[in-house]
């Protein structure tokens, strides 16, 4: 069977995880068998350091640093390796168990070392997070942490891994879990109770998932020290898969949903919004959306993004859903992150959408302005799934994420320029302009 797929064969988000799935199958069963020029700025020597480009790439004096990425899929093959492995059995029409996703990974990149600590899966992500010191790291964590045993009914995919392994989470002093996504009930509602339980013992705030319906759309509130609070809500869209039946309604357990082809919705999150934001309070919109590949934006997509802006007064949208990082745009001084990508899966060796590097990642490090939310810079550093971890990425591969960034952030009126340290550096508005003629 072949390995490749067309999209356009697919008539919707759950239709493109189906393809996914029948190809990762087709390639098991088959045994799984763009030069550029690289400036010299991206350095892969200095890069490795972590280190930041400068003090104000990463703050300066005053500015409100964040760190966030896309899906952290920590369930299925990379729980295996982890100290505490969970049960690997699976429901999935090829796959059966867990550990099928290590084998295949392992005949791609070689071998993967079993009962890893904590911090193994974040690599060099943990250098870098250490030099930029950012105040608030949020993450969308793509699984359910659980040791439930009933999948929901015919989910087809279920990622999950084992509670005991969640301190992978405090080894990179993540503070805020988005759980609004199409994985996290994928062991119905017994492991979701047990996600956000296994979450709350280390401390890690939550959004977009509740025992209830108020709880599902409440925000993480997170405590900036004389600089007022972050306010983080979380939505899953039905157009990145999100079963319309995971909404919570009233006591019923679930997530926090929202479909920006609905006319109504914008609105409805304002009133949360206004409801809780205080002055001086920053928000974030975390939003699970769109499919998975392709660099398009639609314009239900582009229209909510500007909506929760203007109409909700976000300062942030952290868009997130695809496999491979999709366009950046500011908006109003504002930060749109269409989709971040994943940033940590178990797809090594899975073939189909090669063209999409969807190996390679970004930590995404914008600085705001405490006072307006206003963004100031945005650094992105390229990373690099390999052997279950994410490690910086190459001078071809950065080379590679930049130029892919600014073809298709010209629509956007975005432009990346590489730095000394091997970071890419957001340039926008008459900036953006200006660099493209130089």
């Amino acid at each position: 069977m072949s390995t490749h797929y067309t999209l356009r064969r697919s008539s919707g988000p759950r239709q493109e995880r189906r393809a996914f799935l029948v190809q990762t199958g087709g390639a098991i069963l088959c045994g799984l068998s763009a030069h550029v020029s690289v400036p010299q700025s991206l350095d892969p020597a200095r890069a490795q350091s972590g280190a930041p480009s400068d003090e104000r790439a990463h703050g300066g004096a005053g500015g409100l640093r964040l760190f966030l990425c896309g899906d952290v899929m920590a369930g299925r093959g990379i729980d295996q390796v982890m100290s505490h492995p969970g049960d690997p059995r699976l429901y999935e029409d090829y796959v059966k168990s867990a550990a099928v996703y290590v084998e295949i990974a392992e005949r791609a990149n070689g071998p993967i070392p079993r009962g890893v600590a904590p911090q193994y899966v974040w690599g060099d992500a943990l250098a870098v997070l250490e030099r930029a010191r950012p105040d608030v790291r949020i993450v969308n964590l793509e699984t359910a942490v659980t040791t439930a045993d009933d999948p929901w009914p015919g989910k087809g995919i279920n990622y999950r891994m084992h509670p005991a392994n969640v301190a992978f989470l405090t080894a990179a002093g993540i503070d805020c879990c988005v759980l609004a996504n199409n994985h996290v009930l994928d062991w119905g509602y017994d492991g979701l109770r047990e996600t956000l339980g296994s979450l709350r013992a280390i401390r890690v705030r939550t959004a977009g998932a509740g025992n209830d319906e108020t709880e599902s759309e409440a925000p993480a509130v997170i405590d900036l020290p004389e600089r007022g609070r972050l306010l983080v809500f979380a939505f899953g869209s039905p157009s990145s898969g999100v079963p319309r039946r995971w909404a919570a309604q009233g006591r019923r357990p679930g997530i926090a949903v929202l479909d920006e082809s609905a006319p109504d919705s914008v609105a409805r999150i304002a009133r949360r919004v206004a409801a809780v934001r205080r002055p001086g309070d920053i928000v974030i919109a975390s939003l699970h959306w769109g499919g998975n590949w392709g660099y398009a934006v639609s314009e239900a997509q582009r229209t909510t993004a500007r909506r929760l802006i203007d109409a909700a007064q976000v300062d942030v949208v952290h868009g997130h859903s695809s496999h491979h990082p999709r366009p950046v745009e500011v908006y109003r001084d504002k930060l749109i992150l269409y989709g971040c990508g994943d940033f940590l899966n178990d797809y090594e060796g899975i073939g189909g959408y090669e063209g999409y590097r969807p190996e390679l990642a970004f930590m995404y490090m914008p600085e705001l302005d405490p006072a307006s939310g206003r963004l100031q810079r945005l650094l992105l550093v390229p990373m690099r799934i390999r052997g279950f971890r994410v490690n910086r990425a190459s001078r071809e591969e950065a080379e590679w994420l930049m130029q892919t960034m600014n073809r298709e952030g010209q629509a956007f009126g975005t432009r990346f320029e590489p730095t000394a340290e091997g970071e890419i550096d957001l340039r926008w508005g008459a900036a953006a302009a200006i660099a493209r003629l130089e």
